[in-house]
């Protein structure tokens, strides 16, 4: 296999951070786009590069400078818990659309976004503000994700959770609520970098009985 230059944004997360270390181990290194220079050594314990770049603050052509001669970029930023409604926006929207100005400017066609199960579900009334705006922010970047011409995968995990993965899953365009470990989501954005046939689809992510690599070989085109 030609080894696979990735760029992903919210490098410090703890999807990102399995995502690169998954990379890395297969020969490769990965870019990770993290906001404070004291996580870069993280970043590089993983075997990742790391890159200082603000999604808040910078500009797409400044961000496609970080991209040139990228294969793939993947979006796994967030602004997190304890942040307000605010920079659900700036962050989970903004930095989402920021990145898919970048990646066309730099000509990255393949494109991977980590949404949340239920974020093309409207808020209701009982749910509080911050996480209204969160599900608002994040179906506004699907959205926009799912309007450009490039290859994209929207990918929708359900709770995640901090156990060790099973390496078996549902994937499927809608599961069900439930739940799914951080390491199982990233060794199905592993797989769907490799498979090409599944951009222009939008996936949910739960726990499942399916191994990963059958479970996204089941749904690619």
């Amino acid at each position: 296999m030609v080894a696979m230059k990735v760029v992903i944004a919210g490098g410090h997360g703890k999807i990102a951070l399995r995502l690169s270390r998954l990379i890395a181990e297969r020969h490769e290194r990965p870019s990770g786009l993290i906001r404070k220079p004291e996580h870069e050594a993280d970043l590089i314990a993983v075997g990742a590069h790391p890159v200082i770049f603000d999604l808040e603050s910078g500009t797409a052509a400044e961000l496609a400078a970080h991209l040139e001669g990228a294969d793939a970029v993947v979006f796994a930023a967030g602004a997190g818990p304890g942040s307000g409604a605010a920079r659900k926006d700036t962050v989970d929207r903004g930095g989402a659309v920021l990145l898919a100005d970048a990646a066309e400017l730099a000509g990255v066609c393949r494109y991977l976004m980590v949404s949340s199960i239920g974020a093309d579900e409207r808020p209701t009334p009982d749910h509080d503000e911050v996480f209204a705006a969160y599900l608002t922010a994040k179906k506004a970047a699907d959205d926009d994700l799912r309007s450009r011409d490039l290859d994209w995968t929207v990918l929708r995990p359900g709770a995640l959770t901090d156990h060790s993965g099973t390496g078996e899953v549902r994937l499927a365009e809608h599961t069900g609520r439930g739940s799914v470990p951080r390491e199982d989501v990233a060794s199905v954005l592993l797989a769907l970098l490799d498979a090409p046939g599944t951009a222009g689809l939008s996936l949910d992510l739960v726990g499942g009985d399916t191994p990963i690599a059958d479970a996204v070989a089941a749904v690619a085109r």
